[in-house]
């Protein structure tokens, strides 16, 4: 029989192919198309610096204006071996040329629009034939200038693939075999299922491109339109591939794209044999999102959210004070987060004990012994009870509000046992009477 009672006695998940995979930032390129948000040199110079201390592999970055070039030569003087810093162009010389101006750079992407709409009604080209000529011909002009590529291939969920798509990845082979293939789910129309087949399947998808093209390097770049982001980015690397390309708390166009810190903790916590990033940074990275862009990080958000490790209720702050295992998923130190037990209108007895302890710790820098039995802990509980019984509040109890419970039920009365004041010690082990009895026998 197996039982399962801490975070190491649960299995870890394996990937299929057993490949290596790495993460692929376009926070800086993508997620400042983002309406409302607007990154200078700083902003990007720290953002890189945030994705070195995690150890992501590369970042992707436009040099189209002097704006963006001097945060990209900004990032080069720092001289971090990674996340390697490449390139983004449309498929055309002018836009490729602006790469080879940054002599650094060695890899660019190029954009490729393959679905239908984007041929006709976009780019207004006379048809597919003319699109597959001038991605080609970029192509082969960023592979002669000694560019390493990627070939973005988007809106490839709405694509005639088989038709289309497919034969052009292998005309792309041919001029540079090692070019990474990018998947780009452009709306967020691609499935994480295995059985769905094109255009939506991204599992699928990523099988022909590996079995039957034999692409070495596919990527996936996925929006998250229906809340498919990081599910499918995911199952791009349970088929075979071996980069995703995210943006750290999904930001960019519309509804966003893949999050990277969720990416990052799934592979971390659940995949087996896996430790190379460094995910203690992240509630600090989305805490400067919020303050220097402006960002609202929802409290609920999944990994960095204030919520993620706060405990309110009753049934689960008792649950979590025995063992954190019952209702917290993982350490929130691996994401540097912060335990939090709240008091508010579900809290049981537990968590007051176990907050009025802590105050009293602080407040008298002494280990004090609060009782669960305590008939104060009840007085205040009843207080607190009112407050939203009378619905005179709509939030949790604040630790200022809470001092004033204990000074006034437990510090204008003796809490300690003659001759174990702890004058002089620190964390004192001390029982607060709970009683006149108790405090008479004492």
């Amino acid at each position: 029989m197996k039982i399962y009672e801490s975070y190491e006695d649960l299995p870890k998940l394996k990937l299929p192919y057993g490949n290596d995979v790495y993460i692929s930032d376009s926070t800086i390129r993508d997620g400042s198309q983002m309406p409302g948000i607007v990154l200078s040199r700083e902003h990007k110079l720290q953002i890189y610096e945030y994705l070195h201390e995690i150890g992501i592999e590369k970042l992707e970055a436009f040099v189209f204006n002097k704006r963006d070039r001097d945060a990209v030569d900004l990032m080069f003087n720092i001289g971090y071996e990674f996340p390697e810093i490449t390139g983004w162009a449309r498929a055309s010389r002018a836009d490729i040329d602006k790469i080879l101006e940054v002599d650094e750079i060695k890899e660019t992407g190029i954009l490729m629009s393959v679905s239908d709409t984007h041929i006709f009604s976009k780019m207004k080209l006379s048809g597919r034939a003319e699109a597959e000529e001038k991605y080609l011909n970029a192509l082969q002009y960023a592979v002669d200038h000694g560019l390493r590529t990627r070939a973005h291939l988007e809106d490839m969920t709405r694509a005639d693939n088989y038709g289309f798509v497919f034969p052009l990845v292998e005309k792309i082979m041919e001029i540079d075999p090692n070019c990474i293939i990018r998947v780009c789910d452009t709306v967020g129309y691609g499935m994480p299922f295995v059985s769905i087949d094109e255009p939506y399947g991204i599992p699928k998808i990523v099988q022909h491109l590996k079995k039957e093209i034999g692409v070495k390097n596919i990527e996936t770049h996925i929006h998250d339109d229906y809340g498919f982001g990081s599910a499918s980015s995911i199952a791009g690397f349970w088929h075979g591939a071996n980069w995703t390309s995210v943006t750290f708390l999904g930001i960019g166009e519309r509804a966003g794209n893949s999050e990277m810190e969720k990416i990052l903790l799934f592979l971390e916590d659940r995949i087996e044999g896996f430790s190379k990033y460094n995910l203690e940074p992240v509630t600090r990275f989305a805490a400067f999102m919020e303050k220097e862009l402006g960002l609202r990080v929802p409290r609920n958000k999944a990994v960095v959210g204030k919520n993620i490790f706060a405990h309110e209720s009753g049934i689960h702050a008792a649950g979590v004070l025995k063992n954190p295992f019952n209702y917290e998923p993982y350490p929130p130190e691996l994401v540097g987060g912060k335990r939090l037990l709240l008091i508010g209108d579900s809290s049981g007895l537990e968590v007051i004990r176990y907050k009025v302890q802590e105050t009293l710790n602080d407040l008298l820098d002494i280990e004090t012994i609060v009782e669960k039995d305590d008939r104060r802990l009840l007085k205040i509980q009843n207080e607190i009870q009112k407050l939203y019984d009378n619905e005179e509040r709509v939030s949790s109890i604040s630790d200022e509000e809470l001092l004033a419970y204990v000074e006034r039920y437990f510090l204008y009365q003796p809490i300690c046992s003659p001759g174990r004041s702890g004058r002089g010690k620190l964390k004192n082990k001390v029982k607060v009477a709970n009683s006149e009895e108790e405090k008479l026998k004492e």
